[in-house]
């Protein structure tokens, strides 16, 4: 009776451990592809977890999405919707895509809110300091040069309708540029189409900005913070993102475009409202919302806002943010939302304590890594124990079944017979 139910214990043990290893070995078989290209002066990323009735072909509807909203919205491409809308004198509606009035109106509600601190009327003040696409002079341009451009930017001389779909401006020169929100409505563009082809588990990235879509081996998409003015081996903090729902993150920041002059550091953000670039201690703001274009959009309007006045239009807009904030050579982290696990109020971040943070968030993967291998050890054990009895396919003292070629492998972990038998060697002794 006893060796009965040892038996029927081993068995029980043996069958668990294999369909737990089944399940595992279903998601990591799954594959995992990726795809990347050019869009929009930068690079973008696509990766697709499982979805085996999705092609590789899907990489041609990519790419055909990303030259439309090119075509749509770029300031690049004289022949797009949006250059001949800035090339135009005329103060009558203009008709353009619904896709690019959809933008344009998310971007003015972003800029009513903001009292201006978001406008995509701002690209002449940019091209002017320097950061725009003509040739860099690293000098910071007359106030009388500024004061001319500001008669022809302002998100109030800019109208927009979405049936039928139009934009209207009130100043002959004013252009629009929606380079700070473009790639968001690209990758929320991406992630539709993937959708509609019946890719659910998807990663899409374009310039930094990203959203994910369902999981990958049943477990979140993380999306990395980097550290600002960090080097290339400082961590970064890696957030997972939902699950269950759509969800984006965005960054920005002014610790990798700036320039020096006269020992004065200009960052490549302009805040339209002083026609200058930002000069409060914010180093970099990242924004986790359902839609990338929402990310996007809101990541630069807080930048441009401020440590204080950033912090509190994410509260009250209820938007999930982090913000790291210089102060005195260190920085100081504050957050809202689902980012508000990271900010530790008057801490710093420094090398170590960004370490700290990366052992943190690795520490449930190692434990739970030292207790499905505890678990293994423990089947084989019992194997060893109950007189190295068959079961067929499982491992550790236990026989394992053979293969077609004669050779046998472990249905467990899927290994030769001869390192099963090194292990058991090794236990030996």
């Amino acid at each position: 009776m006893t060796n009965s139910r040892t038996r029927r214990t081993v068995l029980f043990v043996a069958f668990f451990l294999a369909l737990t290893a089944h399940v595992s070995d279903a998601f990591a078989q799954a594959p995992l592809r990726t795809f990347r290209g050019q869009t929009m002066g930068t690079t973008y990323m696509v990766k697709i977890f499982g979805s085996s009735d999705v092609d590789d072909d899907i990489r041609i509807a990519i790419d055909a999405e990303l030259r439309q909203v090119n075509d749509q919205m770029s300031t690049y491409l004289k022949t797009s919707e949006l250059s001949r809308f800035n090339a135009s004198l005329s103060t009558d509606w203009f008709d353009v895509s619904s896709d690019t009035a959809s933008v344009v109106a998310f971007a003015q509600e972003v800029a009513k809110k903001t009292n201006g601190a978001f406008d995509v009327t701002v690209g002449p003040l940019v091209n002017a300091w320097g950061f725009g696409p003509g040739e860099r002079t690293g000098k910071a341009p007359d106030q009388s040069v500024l004061d001319e451009l500001q008669k022809s930017i302002g998100y109030q001389h800019l109208q927009v309708r979405l049936d039928p779909p139009a934009l209207k401006k009130s100043v002959a020169t004013l252009k629009v540029d929606l380079s700070a929100i473009a790639k968001g409505h690209g990758v929320d563009r991406i992630v539709a189409l993937l959708a509609k082809a019946g890719a659910t588990d998807v990663f899409v990235e374009i310039g930094g900005e990203v959203r994910v879509s369902g999981s990958k081996t049943g477990k979140p998409w993380t999306v990395g913070i980097q550290l600002p003015d960090a080097d290339a081996v400082t961590p970064m903090i890696a957030h997972p993102l939902s699950i269950s729902e759509d969800e984006s993150m965005a960054t920005s920041g002014d610790y990798r475009n700036f320039f020096v002059d006269e020992e004065k550091r200009y960052s490549h953000t302009i805040d339209p409202r002083t026609a200058k670039p930002i000069s409060h201690t914010l180093a970099s703001v990242s924004v986790v919302t359902e839609s990338c274009m929402m990310a996007d959009a809101w990541a630069t309007a807080i930048n441009v806002l401020g440590p204080d006045d950033g912090l509190e239009l994410a509260k009250s807009e209820l938007i999930s943010v982090l913000l790291i904030n210089r102060n005195e050579g260190k920085y100081e982290r504050m957050g809202t939302g689902t980012l508000a696990q990271y900010a530790t109020e008057k801490a710093s971040i420094t090398g170590e304590a960004a370490m700290a943070l990366g052992q943190q968030n690795a520490l449930p993967t190692i434990l739970l890594s030292a207790v499905v291998m505890a678990l293994i050890v423990m089947a084989m054990a019992v194997g060893v124990i109950f007189g190295r009895k068959s079961i067929s396919g499982s491992c550790g003292g236990l026989a394992n079944k053979q293969n077609e070629d004669g050779s046998s492998s472990c249905a467990l972990c899927s290994n030769p017979s001869d390192a099963c038998q090194e292990l058991r060697e090794k236990m030996a002794k």
